[in-house]
């Protein structure tokens, strides 16, 4: 699918915290990522979230919590969605075009930084879905690769079709003039689905368990001393990779407590 749409016309302001967007891609019938103008005073660590969405009928504003996906020196902001056909803000958001405004709140707060992780050798971005939305940003700074040695994403969706957004940004990724040749021999990509045929197929918790993905990557099994770890996805599946973490002595941290994994528990499910 992977339709494409870009514009460089901005109109007037006329939302509150209005930026224009400036870019659409649909990559699935369910999928589809955007970028938008950037206000000039949002600082922002790679791995954070803002709070975005339309003015609702009642004329207040509808908001939710959208992962920044474009790395923290970007001119423009990427956001990685669902779409929800009877979703109070994606059911409207999923039609927006060039040159239409949303609203976002600049005030970036989240778990997933690098700053709440203990210093390691090997980093573990551990995604379902649109969750990898954070880690598009954090495998785009150049921080990642100073601060480990091999970082490695997994990323489990349904189809094949829907690991696209995330294929083509590692891809482009090696050729990028900031940071190919930081990303190059250092990241690890594992991919997999877990309803359609696929070279790598089956759960993250169970790839984890069974050892698989060390054994499919040539990799020593994840340990507490060298390994940190990220997670983003449904409540179920954070909650189902915690205990497997755990049983590999990793512990919960967060930015006034770094440890060895951290988890995004802001988000909503399906509803959005």
């Amino acid at each position: 699918m992977n339709e494409r749409v870009v514009t460089e016309s901005p109109k007037a302001k006329t939302l509150p915290d209005a930026q224009t967007v400036t870019e659409v891609t649909h990559w699935t019938d369910r999928l589809f990522s955007f970028r938008v103008s950037r206000p000039q005073s949002l600082r922002f660590r790679s791995g954070e979230f803002v709070m975005i969405g339309l003015m609702g009928d009642n004329g207040k504003p509808l908001l939710r919590a959208y992962s920044i996906a474009s790395p923290n020196w970007d001119e423009e902001l990427e956001f990685y969605s669902i779409k929800v056909p009877d979703g109070p803000l994606t059911s409207r958001l999923q039609h927006i075009r060039p040159g239409d405004q949303i609203i976002l709140r600049p005030k970036p707060v989240g778990t997933l930084v690098l700053d709440a992780l203990l210093p390691g050798k090997r980093v573990w971005f551990l995604a379902t879905g649109t969750g990898i939305a954070p880690f598009a940003s954090l495998m785009r700074d150049p921080e990642t690769y100073d601060k480990f040695e091999e970082v490695v994403m997994m990323h489990t969706c349904r189809t094949v079709e829907e690991l696209e957004y995330g294929r083509k940004l590692v891809e482009d990724l090696v050729n990028d003039p900031l940071i190919g040749e930081m990303v190059e021999g250092k990241l690890k990509y594992y991919p997999t689905t877990t309803r359609e045929e696929f070279h790598h197929m089956g759960r993250i918790t169970d790839n984890l368990e069974n050892g698989k993905v060390f054994k499919d990557l040539g990799i020593a099994p994840m340990d507490a001393e060298h390994d940190r770890a990220m997670v983003c996805g449904s409540l179920a599946f954070n909650k189902d990779v915690m205990k497997v973490l755990e049983g590999f002595g990793l512990r919960e941290g967060a930015n006034s407590e770094p440890r060895e994994y951290v988890v995004e528990k802001a988000f909503v499910g399906d509803g959005i």
